[in-house]
């Protein structure tokens, strides 16, 4: 196919909100905008976010882009989405949603996980026949942290019966922006992953399985129709082409969530070759030949947006999200000791005090679990904090402590990826708005040791990702080609005067999780 003038809208509807970029079928950016959203946590482990806020978000976006008349409205000639992974939206079948969407960081269903998984001869809390089953067929497990779409079904069909019995499909975030476009119910072989209901031994034809759907004791009524990742979801809705100033033959792509776009639009697309996303959450991933699972570490190789492919799967429940927690909870709230406005560029001021301050932060360190773990330990009863203050403590010190905490949870979980892989991994590039930060780049340069590769524009990885798909999806481009399509701003070498003191407070990072995981089980368990 030509390319010539060709673009691509592209969706991502991340946690704190969606940004909508327009990207050539070569992967250049045109321009983005981004248009923030909330998110509500409750105190008994929920987290729930509006899909009619979702979706007014990304037409207040998509609109403002378009308006910019960066290009000709009529050379777009597909939409590609990504979204946050493992929410649930219900939807009745004229496609309204029923109420909120329970996001990815909700642990409501916990219980209800605990129960299913149950039975004799137990390893690591689940009954060893059934453990089996799910590895063989799917190649992971339902988390007893209760945060997979499977454990927010359960919940809904418990709690909340009423929505439960009207809800027409389930769908997850992503799958519920193309019934949005298109008006098609459908999930991709990968969105669907995390409902622990799919063989995915045939990784070309994944499908429902019959046994797996009655371990669960959801209604598969209730489960989306499945295409690959790649596949055409239909054409985009005449309303919407007409609002937003689109041809009416726009194709959408059923496209990937945020974990499998991201390790696209990173540029690592070989096998092995891993990326760093450091976003509200976090993860070290890259696609591998094999079908395979960790299941003390909580990784499992699963289908990729690849065709043909599976990815080394994982994820850290906190990383960037971090730093927003301390700009806003601890250095700027809004409340009776606050002196003004929280100033625009709090983030350029944090690394200016990061990078002022020696390393190891006077060996105070920052624990990153502020909404417990999934990798490599699946917690979700363990809490974040800073060990080792002192009267001599500065506020820069904490600072960077949260910066190198952050690192220090991405060195544990590179051990477990080099041990799944049985390969050392030789570099890593960086993505995700973490990426943008130079001294954060560095510090995990440092506390990694290995060189870190800062993607160009590494905020757009998402979006980058879902433009490069659907262009390989709709023949502009060889998947192969890709990672060619992708630049390296920098690359951070690990400098060796931090290598002792990173691996000294490295080693302390995994005993304080080690020494006071059973106080962190006592205080956040639900009685």
């Amino acid at each position: 196919m030509s390319s010539a003038d060709k673009y691509i809208l592209a969706i991502d509807l991340g946690t704190s909100g969606p940004k909508v970029a327009l990207f050539s079928t070569k992967g250049e950016l045109v321009g983005s905008e981004f248009e923030e959203t909330k998110v509500i946590l409750f105190p008994d482990g929920g987290a729930e976010q509006s899909p009619d806020e979702w979706w007014s978000a990304i037409q207040a976006a998509s609109k403002r882009l378009l308006a910019k008349g960066l290009i000709s409205n009529d050379d777009i000639v597909a939409i590609a989405s990504t979204a946050q992974w493992s929410g649930t939206v219900p939807v009745d079948q004229d496609g309204n949603a029923l109420g909120n969407a329970i996001n990815w960081m909700d642990s409501r269903g916990a219980s209800y996980i605990h129960k299913m998984v149950d039975g004799p001869f137990k390893i690591e809390g689940y009954a060893l026949a059934k453990l089996l089953k799910w590895i063989q067929l799917t190649g992971g497990i339902p988390g007893n942290s209760g945060k997979d779409p499977i454990a927010h079904i359960l919940y809904l069909k418990h709690i909340h019966p009423d929505i439960y019995q009207r809800a027409y499909k389930f769908l997850e975030p992503i799958d519920y922006i193309g019934l949005r476009l298109t008006g098609q119910f459908a999930a991709s072989f990968n969105s669907i992953t995390l409902n622990w209901v799919t063989d995915n031994r045939n990784i070309e034809n994944v499908t429902y399985h019959d046994g797996l759907i009655k371990l669960s004791t959801i209604d598969r009524a209730k489960l989306p129709d499945l295409k690959p990742a790649n596949a055409i979801l239909g054409f985009l809705r005449p309303d919407i082409a007409r609002d937003w100033g689109l041809r009416e033959d726009v194709q959408v792509l059923m496209g990937s969530p945020d974990v499998h776009s991201a390790a696209v639009g990173s540029g690592a697309v070989r096998d092995y070759e891993p990326h760093l996303y450091i976003g509200t959450s976090g993860w070290l991933i890259c696609h591998v030949p094999f079908k395979k699972t960790d299941l003390f570490h909580n990784l499992a190789a699963l289908p990729s947006a690849i065709p043909g492919r599976y990815l080394l799967t994982n994820e850290q429940e906190s990383a960037g999200g971090c730093l927003q927690y301390l700009r806003n909870n601890i250095l700027f709230p809004q409340d009776e000791l606050s002196i003004g406005k929280r100033p625009e560029n709090a983030y350029q001021l944090l690394d200016q005090m990061a990078e002022r301050t020696p390393a190891g932060s006077g060996k105070l360190i920052f624990t990153p679990w502020l909404y417990g773990e999934r990798t490599p330990v699946d917690d979700h009863l363990v809490r974040g904090g800073f060990y080792n203050q002192s009267l001599s403590t500065t506020r820069a010190d904490m600072v960077r402590a949260v910066f190198e905490g952050v690192a220090y949870n991405s060195r544990w979980l590179l051990k477990y990826v080099e041990q799944f892989n049985k390969r050392r991994v030789e570099s890593i590039n960086i993505v995700g708005g973490g990426a943008k930060s130079n001294i954060w780049c560095q510090i995990h340069a440092d506390v990694l040791n290995r060189p870190i590769r800062q993607v160009q524009d590494p905020i757009e990885a998402n979006v980058r990702g879902a433009a490069l798909l659907a262009s390989a999806g709709l023949g502009y481009l060889k998947y192969d080609e890709i990672g060619t399509h992708v630049k390296i701003a920098n690359t951070y070498m690990p400098n060796p005067d931090h290598r002792k003191i990173y691996d000294e407070l490295f080693n302390e990072f995994i005993a304080i999780y080690e020494n006071n995981r059973k106080i962190y089980a006592r205080l956040n368990r639900q009685h």
